[in-house]
């Protein structure tokens, strides 16, 4: 092709967008004095095929760099390479010898020998770059299958990993399918049986997996190379394009399912690392728009923890942002974010906190974006912490208070049982204020970062040492308790304490107002031998063991029991709507310790009982909570239409321990012995 037959092209859509016959090319560059777009016949061709450079005075409007090359079609790869400054103490790393990916790109082609490295050091790195692929978005039939659209008041979260949840030998499926869209897909029957609502898929979007130490893999994928990409590591097809058909083949099916699709999304920071890390895209086009950057510019400002800090705020970087967003509902008909570290959204190009974050209230407001599920986690590494006080009027937050004062009180801390009652009850303490729906705090006492339940309940000290640390790395405030023994143990006695202990969490976390989020295998004490940091572990230590469905059906059955429950019995259909302070002012709750209408506030108390009367009288609950190690007898409320059924009672052996709702056994006599470290739920029914 010669250049005579290149067309000026438009600034507006950025991306490479299909039309008239070829394709429209556009990047955001400010300070680039030289931009060309290269043309690949393969991912692993070390030189392109074609060389078009763009001209400044014909392709470039503002700052946007763009082109129109007729008779390209989509599966064309395809890359950038940006000439300019390299000024660190200016932000500006312009480096003509990298090949770097189109950010907005809908698709990827990863060489063979993908290196990282190649991207960090001087010289050329085409033959080991991951490079851009044209796409045509519009080829597919949803076949008119549309989400559930399941309201926050019936969901239930179920955090997974796309490759982990399969990958194991043991899943049951075929080899090819093992980690992948598909391979999900395969695994629908048990999350529907299951009963959870949603899934959160830990990161999608493309990652760099050799963002991780010492030789080994990122697994979560906290390290995103594209805000527009699926992870092409998720798909059985070698066809770029094909991994955009498999991600929707899996949205589609979970939502014939009727389980939603919530991405954890990760708009914070990028695999690009600090000035020591590899040039991929970001850095190459507009370093010092993309980042926050320290005074000088020559350094990064990490309030990730990872190296670099997104600018959020910045008015190009917010727009990318807002169009990843509507790209993921509009055109992968995804039903929601959960946003990593998102108090950073909240920071200035300075790093400063906001009082009224932009790009959060542009996300909160969008009509796009109206009936998506907003998910945040107000928090970030360098210790700003907003729960309670995350800007927005929509945004649902994981409440890291109910994750602590439940494991607090669980095993046995002093000072706990005061806290209990605002955990159980969607924590007013720190959504009240707001006049918001109980639904805001989303709890868990689990999730990808940190124990697994199992864990939990199994270790006192973190065991990271796989990760090649020497165990530095990962948080030792776990809050956990190992029963008596480090690790496993083939006591009979410590068993049985454990799984106690597993069904207490599962019970606190799905009988809660707010939305409960259950993490992957905690269903079925899935163990990572107390690694609290799997991050770079993409191994059994971090996949699902399918095995552990028949090891622990005990706890998979209360898990089901409990979750049928939450979902179509526990919460009243009249409440759906109100907000929480509404929901309390009308509430009939009676507080006790063993004696009735005497709870024990104190430091050194362990037990509490709450009665909670239905609104319309056709029922009552009576939980009864002793975190104590010795077994107390809790005084009964009397009755006078009521008789008291046992619903729950985790001391008990399955399948005693949670009995159908409508199947109760009657409880009778004044008083109900309470074992040691367990819970026991009795109904009231006419």
């Amino acid at each position: 092709m010669t250049h005579s037959l290149i067309q000026r092209g438009n600034a507006f859509p950025l991306g490479a967008t299909l039309r008239d016959g070829g394709v429209n090319f556009s990047v955001f560059s400010k300070h680039a004095t030289s931009i060309s777009l290269m043309l690949f016949d393969r991912a692993d061709d070390a030189r392109p095929a074609r060389v078009i450079p763009l001209d400044p005075r014909l392709n470039r409007t503002h700052f946007y760099w763009h082109l129109f090359v007729p008779g390209l079609e989509a599966g064309q790869i395809y890359a950038f390479t940006v000439g300019g400054p390299f000024e660190p103490e200016r932000g500006w790393r312009f480096d003509p010898d990298k090949l770097l990916l189109d950010p907005y790109g809908r698709a990827l082609a990863r060489p063979v020998d993908y290196d990282r490295v190649a991207a960090s050091r001087p010289g050329n790195n085409g033959a080991t770059a991951m490079k851009s692929v044209v796409t045509d978005v519009s080829r597919y039939d949803w076949e008119g299958v549309e989400s559930p659209r399941n309201p926050f008041t019936r969901t239930v979260i179920y955090e997974m990993h796309v490759g982990g949840f399969t990958k194991n030998s043991n899943s049951g499926i075929d080899p090819a399918l093992r980690g992948t869209y598909r391979g999900l897909i395969e695994k629908i029957p048990y999350l529907k049986e299951l009963g959870v609502t949603a899934v959160e898929l830990l990161p999608v979007f493309e990652f760099d997996e050799q963002d991780a130490p010492g030789g080994l893999s990122n697994y979560w994928g906290y390290a995103p190379v594209s805000f527009f990409t699926p992870h092409s590591g998720y798909s059985v097809s070698r066809d770029p394009q094909g991994v955009l058909d498999e991600f929707r083949d899996m949205v589609k099916a979970l939502h014939r399912a009727g389980i939603e699709v919530i991405l954890d999304v990760v708009y914070n920071h990028t695999a690009e690392g600090d000035e020591r890390g590899p040039t991929l895209c970001f850095k190459g086009f507009a370093n010092d728009t993309y980042y926050i950057l320290d005074g000088d510019g020559a350094r990064y400002s990490n309030y990730t923890g990872t190296g670099n800090t997104l600018n959020a705020n910045q008015p190009y970087v917010r727009r990318m942002i807002m169009d990843s967003l509507r790209y993921w509902v509009r055109e992968m008909h995804v039903d929601g974010f959960r946003f990593d570290l998102a108090s950073i959204l909240s920071r200035d190009e300075c790093g400063l906190p906001m009082d009224n974050p932009t790009i959060l209230w542009e996300i909160d407001t969008d009509p796009v974006l109206a009936e998506a599920k907003l998910i945040a986690e107000a928090w970030d590494a360098a210790g700003l912490y907003q729960v309670g006080s995350f800007a927005g009027d929509r945004w649902k937050e994981w409440n890291g208070k109910f994750r602590d004062d439940i494991r607090g009180f669980l095993r046995g801390e002093e000072g706990m049982v005061a806290r209990l009652p605002k955990r159980l009850l969607a924590s007013p303490d720190l959504f009240g204020h707001e006049e918001r729906e109980p639904e805001q705090s989303v709890n868990f006492v689990t999730c990808h970062d940190g124990f697994t339940l199992n864990d939990l309940v199994s270790y006192d000290a973190k065991h990271n040492e796989a990760n090649g640390e020497n165990n530095r790395d990962g948080t030792n405030d776990n809050q956990s308790w190992n029963c008596g023994v480090e690790g496993p143990s083939s006591d009979p006695a410590i068993e049985r304490l454990r799984n106690r202990q597993v069904k207490n969490f599962l019970t606190l976390t799905l009988l809660s107002m707010g939305v409960p989020m259950l993490s992957m295998g905690d269903e079925v004490r899935r163990t990572q031998l107390g690694n609290n940091n799997a991050y770079c572990q993409d191994n059994e230590l971090s996949w699902f063991d399918w095995s552990l469905i028949r090891t622990h059906s005990d706890i998979l059955r209360f898990v089901k029991q409990l979750v049928e429950l939450r979902v179509h019995r526990v919460i009243p259909v009249e409440n759906e709507g109100k907000t929480l302070n509404e929901l309390l002012s009308r509430a009939r709750l009676e507080y006790h310790g063993v004696e009735l209408h005497k709870p024990d506030w104190g430091e050194r108390s362990h037990a509490l009982a709450v009665t909670v009367f239905g609104s319309h009288g056709e029922h009552a609950i009576h939980l009864m909570m002793n975190a104590y190690w010795e077994p107390l007898d809790f005084a009964l409320p009397v009755l006078s239409e009521h008789g008291w059924h046992r619903w729950i009672n985790t001391s008990l052996e399955s399948p005693d321990d949670i009995s159908d709702w409508l199947k109760t056994p009657l409880v009778g006599g004044k008083s109900y012995r309470v074992e040691s470290r367990s819970i026991v739920a009795l109904i009231g029914r006419k």
